[in-house]
């Protein structure tokens, strides 16, 4: 199901991206005082009181100047007034109520989206009087909250999580694959999905999806039914979205989280670009099957050498997704559009693959005779066994004598051993280790 979405907006060096760390619980911002600094992860994932949902940061857009400072907090409120569900509209007690926060309050107030006011560097007990000017926003009683001591976020989440709305899902059979089209603005999304559907005559009709805005069209092929979550032509126009690439990975996640499959889309033309990175990320932390789609291949000077040259790329760029397949092929052309489906029909199967515990304990088995797990003063990592508990994505715990001693690389030793046996290519395997009680 997807998820909700929280976006911070305000003004540069309010204090937005140590806030966003506390909530996600990971220093995934770079903190830096300093206005307009541009941070690679702008987004998270939280829960508070059961509910779960993302959370944007919006201080990661680029600023050529101080004349800019203004126009670049403008794109922000106007983002995050297209995608999020609520709103954590953010001030410095320190700095008092601005100009700058007036004209954003007003940019927000007319949104009509739900809005929770939070002042942020309320250190201590004398800066609450600071906090009175900030009614004038309109927004109702401020929030007072210190992100560098922590104080006040329980305040703050319970405030935004009540404001969330209930999203319902839109139901599939469980022999649907769930396809998300993902990808940076202009890598061919639309044409892609235009291209799938123009060969299919069975076309059911467009369900609008719940994650406001996103297009669900279902559809049938050789057999095998298939719902392709297209966020293409959800991008407006416009100087806003044309100037922050980086915001795509906010439609993204939407889509992402409602899939089984995602289709990271690449430019063959344009190459890979840090975009690229962040997107397939979400793909890769979500747990989802994935495919690398390279597009407009057909217009790539190409010789013998250029396809194993261009995977190399990917995979030199995309370490952590080495079980990723690639397809190349051209939207527009057709060229090699035939070879993606049985990819996504494959990937789709290997996500929901599920081991029997008997054949899972003898590769381990077999891997740790071969390459005992190393001693750590004079104790021995001792793995007792070894069981599947979840499928979409295979998810596998390792039963150990003393979980701290399982180092990531031998763990990585485990995964790789395990996919030499039983493949799981186009699927993230999630490998934990517990300690055996008695019980187990």
């Amino acid at each position: 199901m997807a998820r909700p979405v929280i976006a911070i907006v305000g003004r540069p060096n309010v204090g937005k991206s140590t806030i966003f760390n506390r909530i996600v619980g990971d220093r995934l911002a770079i903190v830096e005082d300093k206005p307009g600094v541009t941070r690679d992860r702008l987004y998270g994932t939280g829960e508070w009181n059961g509910i779960a949902f993302n959370i944007v940061d919006t201080g990661g857009i680029e600023i050529d100047g101080e004349d800019e400072i203004m126009k670049s907090v403008r794109m922000q409120a106007e983002l995050a007034i297209e995608e999020a569900d609520v709103i954590i509209f953010m001030a410095d007690a320190k700095a008092g109520l601005t100009h700058s926060d007036e004209e954003v309050g007003q940019m927000l107030f007319r949104s009509r989206k739900p809005i929770v006011l939070a002042i942020n560097k309320v250190d201590n007990a004398g800066r609450m009087d600071e906090v009175y000017e900030f009614y004038g926003l309109g927004f109702g009683e401020p929030i007072a909250i210190s992100g560098s001591h922590g104080m006040g976020i329980g305040d703050l989440l319970d405030a935004a999580v009540s404001k969330l709305p209930e999203i319902e899902d839109v139901e599939y059979e469980d022999d649907v694959i769930r396809v998300a089209l993902i990808g940076r603005p202009n890598v061919g999304k639309s044409s892609l999905v235009n291209a799938l559907l123009g060969e299919e005559r069975v076309i059911v009709s467009n369900v609008a999806g719940t994650t406001r805005d996103a297009i669900d069209t279902p559809f049938e092929r050789d057999g095998q039914k298939y719902v392709l979550i297209d966020t293409a032509g959800m991008r407006k126009r416009g100087k806003v979205y044309e100037s922050t690439e980086k915001y795509s990975v906010m439609r993204a996640m939407k889509a992402i989280e409602r899939a089984d499959v995602a289709l990271i889309l690449i430019n063959g033309e344009e190459g890979i670009i840090e975009q690229d990175k962040h997107i397939a990320g979400y793909a890769h932390e979500a747990g989802k099957a994935s495919i690398f789609v390279v597009n407009k291949w057909d217009v790539v000077e190409k010789d013998e050498k250029t396809m194993q040259a261009f995977s190399q790329t990917i995979r030199d760029h995309f370490l952590f997704m080495s079980y990723a397949p690639i397809v190349y092929l051209s939207a527009l052309t057709k060229s090699r559009l035939h070879k993606l489906l049985p990819v996504v029909n494959h990937v789709s199967e290997q996500h929901a693959l599920r081991i029997q515990t008997h054949l899972l304990n003898d590769i381990v088995g077999d891997a740790v005779a071969y390459n005992p797990p190393p001693t750590d003063k004079g104790k021995r990592l001792k793995i007792n066994y070894v069981t599947q508990v979840a499928t979409k994505p295979p998810t596998i715990v390792i039963f150990v004598n003393e979980p701290e001693m399982m180092h990531f690389s031998y763990e990585r030793y485990l995964e790789n051993k395990i996919r030499a046996a039983f493949n799981f290519e186009g699927t993230p395997l999630r490998l934990f280790t517990r300690r055996k009680s008695d019980e187990d």
